[in-house]
């Protein structure tokens, strides 16, 4: 077995930089394809959902009710990170990844089959929920080991920071495609976007799953995992064993994201449904905008990763924080504006303080778990953060917005996620430029930030 022989017979500097760029790449494209699944669903929810599957309901019901799916693929997300924490941390980082790809690129590709209301009523509400459901399960088990794929590679503590955040360049990468397949279909098919062009981006996502696919059954095993499987430290349940010993940190990860997730996916996904409807823009601009501000975050995330490493993963994301909360309250005065140009740079700039965070967050919360039980770990803390903050954003804006009539209701909103992101991360432990290979020791169980051996 590669991953047993790597962790008996350390690699050569030649091979493990060759292996750190193979396991980059592959848990970049990795991350891509499957965010461009996600994305590609949130994009279609506000601009198609809604009029295909519940065209009996009032707009903002139906609007309502599209979300409601949405937020299914939150809801499953700690499901996936329960399932696949599990696997990764008892077979391997390299196979369950390989999972968690054909889950969600199957899930995805099966969309494009599902028939509307007009065909089989409710039941195609339901088919969607089912595939949302699994679509989420997939992303569940696909952020944790995508980083540590990355990060256990990292052949020094001064650059994890930046190693562990290029796996986050798949989220603007997946959305950057998702928006532009959306606006080239959208351009092609004109006036039967809502009846067939739509469906195109879904069938085109099974072509890149084949090319992720091939790119990921050739990497091996990363070092800290074969060191683990070769002396023998693999937890029988690492599930129950990180919830035993580490829920502080668990719970601290995901209330860490507040800031980080419930903006992004009003900025991203909300975007369109209050764009079109409130402010009177077309679907084309506000696709080429967010198309342009997932360009803008190619580069910042692994910059503010980079960053992190000089100055410390929690300071910096405690800026971030900052920053998110002071943006959320500029953003909706700029679109409020209902100029055009001021709604274009408002949601070119809105990712720069989301990556503000999410370049040094893989690290920061990747790193708080100790070795045998960091998939588990880092997956749960990451993925609670779906329930509490993504999957509700959008229905939260939309009710704000339905009860107030203002967009400052939603940026109120968006500064209390910053207020208890600040808390959070205040309290998690700061690992920057120290020794992760090692199992960490000698803290009692019951919440520290370290945990003791395995038996």
């Amino acid at each position: 077995m590669a991953a047993t022989q790597s962790g008996a017979m350390p690699l050569s500097d030649e091979n493990a930089r060759r292996q750190l760029r193979r396991a980059v790449i592959a848990s970049t494209i990795g991350t891509t394809i499957e965010w461009y699944d996600f994305f590609l669903y949130s994009t279609v929810t506000g601009l198609v959902f809604a009029k295909l599957y519940f065209p009996q309901s009032a707009p903002l019901v139906g609007t309502l009710q599209a979300f409601l799916i949405y937020a299914v693929g939150f809801i499953a997300r700690p499901v996936g990170a329960a399932i696949f924490g599990h696997y990764g941390d008892r077979i391997g980082r390299k196979a369950t990844l390989i999972v968690t790809l054909l889950l969600m690129g199957v899930a995805t590709f099966a969309v494009a089959f599902v028939p509307t209301y007009s065909q089989i009523g409710i039941w195609g509400a339901v088919l969607l929920t089912v595939l949302r459901f699994i679509q989420g399960v997939g992303v569940g088990g696909e952020w944790g080991g995508s980083v540590l794929m990355s990060m256990e590679w990292a052949r020094t503590n001064a650059h994890r920071g930046f190693v562990a955040s290029l796996p986050q360049f798949g989220v603007p990468a997946g959305l950057f495609l998702a928006n532009l397949a959306v606006l080239a279909v959208s351009e092609i098919s004109g006036s039967g976007f809502l009846t067939w062009g739509w469906r195109i981006p879904f069938f085109l996502s099974i072509v890149l799953v084949a090319v992720g696919l091939y790119i990921r059954l050739n990497i091996l095993e990363t070092p800290i995992f074969s060191r683990l499987l070769a002396e023998r430290k693999i937890e029988k349940t690492p599930i129950l064993e990180v919830l035993r010993r580490q829920p502080k940190d668990i719970l601290l990860s995901a209330l860490a994201r507040m800031a980080e997730q419930a903006p992004f996916y009003i900025f991203t996904a909300f975007v369109f449904t209050y764009g079109v409807s409130t402010l009177g823009m077309t679907r084309d601009m506000l696709l080429t905008a967010v198309l342009v501000a997932s360009v803008v975050e190619f580069g910042t995330i692994p910059l503010f990763g980079h960053v992190s490493d000089l100055i410390g993963r929690r300071r910096m994301y405690m800026i971030g924080a900052a920053v998110v909360g002071v943006f959320g309250v500029l953003y909706f005065a700029m679109v409020g504006t209902k100029d055009p140009m001021w709604i274009f740079v408002a949601i070119v700039l809105s990712l720069v303080p989301h990556a503000m965070m999410y370049g040094p967050q893989a690290a920061l919360i990747a790193e708080s778990f100790t070795g045998r039980m960091r998939y588990s770990g880092a997956s749960l803390g990451y993925q609670l953060a779906s329930v509490i903050a993504g999957g509700p954003a959008p229905l939260i804006a939309t009710a704000l917005f339905a009860y107030y009539h203002s967009g400052y209701a939603i940026a109120a909103y968006i500064v209390v996620c910053a207020v208890i992101s600040l808390i959070a991360s205040s309290r998690l432990v700061d690992y920057t430029n120290k020794d992760i290979s090692r199992e960490y020791d000698d803290v009692q169980a019951g919440g520290g930030t370290r945990a003791s051996p395995a038996h």
